[in-house]
């Protein structure tokens, strides 16, 4: 007997999974994104302002349960910056927000600020035709020292 300390397999009946390693640095198109949404795929990506970020850690806001759900494997910007947590805020095509007035685009970058501090930036969210970025290795690291 293990007891309630756990043992093997302890730690997933808990609903505790392990962490996953750090996700390599890549960019994004909508529908690459949507895969990460927490459901199909146990690592939870959201994208602010053009940058895809690493949110699985905060799952219990971000998973399929959370309060922010919505946002896994989207862009989440229009509705960070309107303050919209329904269908309404999510586009299925790339959203240019181009006609989100002045303060909301303020707020849309002050999310990404704090998304920047507490979640690891993973890659750029691609426009239509737009080519993805090759990392190095060395990017991929040199951005993390700070973080940790």
């Amino acid at each position: 007997r293990w007891g309630t300390r756990g043992g093997p397999g302890g730690a997933a009946r808990r609903g505790e999974a392990a962490p996953l390693p750090r996700m390599k640095r890549r960019d994004f198109s909508l529908e690459q994104l949507r895969e990460f949404d927490g459901a199909r795929n146990p690592r939870i990506l959201l994208a602010v302002n053009g940058k895809v970020f690493d949110v699985t850690k905060g799952s219990k806001f971000y998973g399929p349960e959370g309060p922010y759900g919505i946002f896994a494997g989207r862009d989440a910007s229009r509705g960070l910056a309107t303050f919209c947590l329904d269908k309404d805020a999510l586009r299925d095509e790339y959203d240019d927000l181009s006609d989100l007035n002045a303060v909301q685009m303020e707020s849309v970058r002050e999310w990404e600020m704090q998304f920047k501090e507490k979640y690891d930036y993973v890659g750029r969210l691609l426009k239509p035709g737009e080519e993805p970025s090759e990392y190095t290795d060395e990017e991929d690291t040199k951005d993390h020292t700070k973080q940790e």
